[in-house]
């Protein structure tokens, strides 16, 4: 990573983790905003590029972690709302009553509210995650996000760097190779020349 961040670096980057709640304008916004930006300028910073993976990582690993709690609640709140047979009659009266057997409902309601709870608490850990991010990018420091899978690895993309790097460098290699060649062959001839010149003198 450099060792002197700009300001650009520090605004790209804070840019790059506000851009994640664009998913509340346009749908996988949170993952098409900052992929355009990291795209753009990942090969301008190191710093840029740290904060580009943080930030896509850690949206990706939020829809994982939702996945699995749609996955663990849709299968629980399907049986129990087969397992209310609509039986219980609620009604209002003064306070709220129940006739018949709810214990199909209190479990449908009861699934309801936990997997509400753990999506609402998970998308208000999203926002607190990514404006601390926001705000270290800003200050030019480095943040890690919690609770977060590597999906994009750092050796993945030093590997892509690296291929890069030494494309270049083996045409260099090869064009210096062929002009060592190139004054060999030159010096060589210049020699047999000289050679017979002597001989004709």
């Amino acid at each position: 990573m450099e060792a002197t961040i700009t300001n650009h670096q520090k605004n790209v980057s804070t840019f790059i983790h506000l851009s994640t709640f664009s998913k509340w304008f346009f749908p996988f916004g949170n993952f098409i905003a900052p992929l355009v930006l990291w795209s753009a300028q990942k090969s301008k910073s190191a710093y840029i590029d740290k904060n580009s993976r943080e930030a896509i990582n850690f949206q990706l690993s939020m829809l994982l972690y939702l996945i699995i709690i749609a996955v663990i609640t849709i299968p629980f709140v399907v049986y129990q709302a087969i397992k209310y047979d609509g039986s219980t009659h609620i009604y209002w009266s003064d306070h709220l009553h129940a006739n018949g057997d709810a214990s199909g409902l209190s479990g449908l309601l009861i699934a309801l509210i936990v997997s509400g709870t753990l999506a609402i608490g998970l998308t208000l850990f999203e926002i607190v995650t990514v404006i601390s991010a926001a705000i270290k990018a800003s200050k030019g420091e480095s943040y890690s996000y919690p609770l977060t899978i590597r999906f994009i690895t750092d050796n993945a993309v030093d590997e892509i760097h690296q291929t890069t790097t030494e494309e270049p460098a083996q045409t260099a290699g090869q064009a210096s190779d062929n002009s060592t060649q190139t004054t060999a062959s030159a010096n060589t001839k210049n020699d047999s020349d000289k050679t017979n010149d002597d001989i004709v003198l």
